[in-house]
C-alpha cells in the first residue's frame, strides 16, 4: 500500500492530510469560480473525496475500495439524514454544520457522491500501486 513507499503510516497520513487540504481548496475554488449545477455537483464529488482522504488519514492501511466505500456510505448517510430536517435546523445555527451536513435532500447528490468515491478510489489505488515497495523474499 501507500504506507510502504512513503514512510509508513505517518507518510500515508501526511499524503492524506495534503490531499484533504488540496480538496478543500479545490472545493472552495469551484464554488468561487463556477456557478449553478456544475459548482454544486463538483462540490458534492469533492465532499466525498475529502471524506475518503479523512478515512485514509484515520486508517492509513485501509484498502482503496474500503476507504471509498466508507466515504460513500458516510456521504449517503449525511444526504439521507437531510430528509429528517435535523441538518437544516443545525445549519440555521452553525455555518460549520451547514458545510458538513448541508440542509436539503437532493437525490442527484447521491450520484455525485458516488462519482467522488470512484475518483477517490482511483487516485488512492493509483498512489498505492505507485508507492508500493516490492516484497523481499523471506521478509
Amino acid at each position: 500500500m501507500i504506507s510502504q513507499g512513503v514512510g509508513g503510516s505517518s507518510g500515508t497520513r501526511s499524503v492524506a492530510a495534503a490531499v484533504a487540504v488540496v480538496t478543500i481548496v479545490a472545493g472552495l475554488g469551484v464554488r468561487a469560480l463556477l456557478e449553478g449545477s456544475v459548482a454544486k455537483y463538483a462540490g458534492d464529488a469533492l465532499y466525498t473525496v475529502l471524506i475518503l482522504a479523512l478515512v485514509v488519514f484515520v486508517a492509513p492501511r485501509s484498502r482503496p475500495v474500503a476507504a471509498a466505500g466508507a466515504a460513500l456510505a458516510f456521504s449517503w448517510a449525511v444526504e439521507l439524514l437531510q430528509l429528517t430536517g435535523v441538518p437544516a435546523e443545525l445549519a440555521r445555527h452553525s455555518a460549520v454544520a451547514h458545510l458538513v451536513l448541508g440542509s436539503t435532500f437532493n437525490a442527484p447528490d447521491l450520484v455525485w457522491y458516488a462519482v467522488g468515491a470512484v475518483m477517490g478510489w482511483w487516485v488512492h489505488g493509483s498512489l498505492a500501486r505507485r508507492f508500493a515497495t516490492p516484497s523481499v523474499a523471506g521478509a
